[in-house]
């Protein structure tokens, strides 16, 4: 079965309705300037909540090593997520220092942005497929906007991936008939209001996925 990543959590409600309804991932945001961020302490006080089987993720956008080791030195992740211009060297590096898994977002909205997946096939675990973010954003996920899924039908990578981008509970059964990802990660598509997820929607959009 496709698993599922709930990304923005922020509250131990959302993160207990995510484990109860059946999510594999839970995202923590470590980008001040994201509607979604969460202080390193409190994603530690949540972190230990995690129950046996949700894996915890942290969300960076082009981090120093300083604010890595600041935020992983109070937060126990399993995974590393990263969102920005990463090169595959510098991926490389976060994990010969880090030694945790690294998930890493391509921003997609034509085929060719393809191309540029192969390069970071040996030093990633995950790959992440989102679309790009539009010209008024300040960030690079979470803006609820999805590219054409036909853009990726038939394709197969080295690596499991995850579907992202403008994903919700009315429309994530449709990407799940075109598409075979091994997750679908969603953050805005399960809010009531910016960076504010609805814990009805978190079950909604999980249901989905399953049914």
């Amino acid at each position: 079965m496709t698993s599922i990543k709930i990304c923005g959590i922020k509250t131990p409600e959302i993160l207990s309705v995510a484990a109860s309804a059946g999510a594999r991932f839970a995202g923590f945001v470590f980008v001040p300037q994201s509607p979604r961020y969460i202080h390193p302490e409190q994603a530690r006080l949540l972190s230990r909540q995690l129950p046996t089987g949700l894996r915890s993720v942290g969300l960076f956008v082009d981090p120093s090593d300083e604010d890595l080791g600041h935020i992983l030195g109070a937060v126990s992740l399993d995974f590393i997520q990263l969102h920005g211009n990463e090169s595959p060297a510098r991926v490389q590096a976060i994990k010969s220092r880090f030694n945790i898994p690294v998930i890493k977002a391509f921003a997609i909205s034509a085929a060719n942005d393809l191309d540029q997946v192969a390069a970071y096939i040996p030093v990633i675990d995950w790959i992440l497929f989102d679309a790009k973010a539009p010209a008024s954003s300040n960030i690079a996920g979470g803006n609820g906007v999805a590219f054409d899924w036909a853009i990726l039908k038939d394709k197969n990578f080295a690596k499991p991936w995850m579907l992202s981008g403008g994903l919700t509970p009315e429309n994530v059964a449709d990407a799940l008939s075109i598409l075979s990802p091994d997750a679908v990660d969603v953050s805005s598509g399960v809010e009531s209001s910016r960076g504010v997820k609805d814990a009805q929607k978190v079950r909604d959009f999980i249901a989905a996925v399953k049914t």
